[in-house]
């Protein structure tokens, strides 16, 4: 008889699917970067998605120098703040952190996030970590940033999230220059990133709690004369009897979705400064109107509207080139239905 044979339900590649442990995703890889010091990274919340009509651009494309129409996704980015300079040394047990600068400029509402340090002299700070870089121990440099919810009417939170941004280009004393010439002011996603620019997308995805098997993992649901008991979304069985135990492999009931998720080469089409030229009448759902600056990612973002996304330069980028969009209308239509 014939062998059968069929791929698994489901991908094992993000197990154990557990919850993230932040809201504020965490970067482990950057991009290599070779031009002048800059912060590789920036920070907005998710508004909701609409489309534009733009002229198709790509190389081969059946459609090329065609007006398309593309889904997009509204990212607000207000400007973020620069809190302090973090650097880091290398040993045989990894990287870690090794000393670091504060301003002491911060806004009010960061101390109810951390403890503001009190008493921090910053200069001394910035002088030991320039030591340091003379003595070769410095292998990284970081600079701590936070958004500013407040400035923003449709995110119902005033507590910034914090998170740190690798500071590549130049020499490490070229960074610690400008590090310190940024620190305690805010920083613009214009100053980093452009129209057309491939990026990486970072948020935490949906929450769906606890879900069972057929919908977390894709099993079939069993047939009629297989569900004993009318146990219909089960799976048949638990594994072999060797090994004497349950396997992680096995589809089981479990948490879905609030976990961590990056995709990859999205591509920004417009970063705009007027909120009104693509807020839809009456607002966008669960969020409300764009006020401040904003940026238009093409296609979808995960995560819920109101969600901390975090973009940093494309790491795979390949053979991308940058290529400025062309687009010629953006969908303001009501999204009430």
């Amino acid at each position: 008889m014939p062998k059968y044979n069929r791929p698994r339900r489901g991908s094992l590649a993000y197990s154990p699917r557990k919850r993230a442990k932040s809201p504020v995703p965490g970067y482990g890889s950057w991009p290599e970067y070779t031009g002048v010091p800059t912060v590789q990274g920036f920070a907005g919340y998710k508004v909701g998605m609409t489309h534009v009509v733009m002229v198709d651009d790509h190389k081969s494309s059946p459609t090329e120098g065609k007006d398309v129409m593309v889904p997009v996704t509204v990212v607000e980015v207000p400007p973020m703040r620069v809190a302090g300079v973090r650097a880091y040394c290398e040993d045989t047990y990894g990287k870690h952190a090794l000393t670091e600068a504060w301003t002491t400029d911060l806004d009010e509402e960061l101390s109810r996030r951390i403890t503001i340090p009190k008493n921090h002299d910053t200069v001394a700070a910035l002088d030991a970590i320039r030591k340091a870089i003379g003595e070769g121990r410095v292998t990284e440099l970081y600079a701590i940033t936070y958004t500013q919810p407040d400035a923003l009417t449709g995110v119902p939170k005033k507590v910034p999230d914090l998170m740190e941004m690798r500071i590549a280009g130049g020499s490490l004393d070229d960074q610690i220059e400008y590090a310190a010439g940024i620190l305690g002011k805010e920083i613009e996603i214009t100053g980093n990133f452009e129209a057309g620019e491939y990026i990486d997308v970072t948020a935490v995805t949906t929450g769906k709690g606890t879900e069972g098997p057929v919908k977390r993992w894709g099993v079939q649901v069993r047939k009629r004369k297989h569900s004993r008991g009318g146990k219909k979304r089960h799976i048949g069985n638990l594994g072999p009897w060797h090994p004497h135990h349950v396997r992680w492999q096995v589809p089981q009931i479990g948490q879905m979705g609030y976990q961590q998720r990056t995709e990859f080469n999205k591509r920004i089409l417009k970063i705009g400064t007027n909120g009104d030229d693509i807020t839809p009448a009456g607002g966008f759902l669960h969020y409300g109107v764009v006020r401040g600056p904003y940026v238009l990612i093409k296609g979808s973002v995960p995560g819920p509207n109101k969600r901390l996304v975090r973009i940093r330069p494309a790491i795979r980028q390949g053979e991308h080139i940058l290529r400025t969009p062309a687009i010629s209308f953006v969908s303001t239509e009501s999204k009430q239905g």
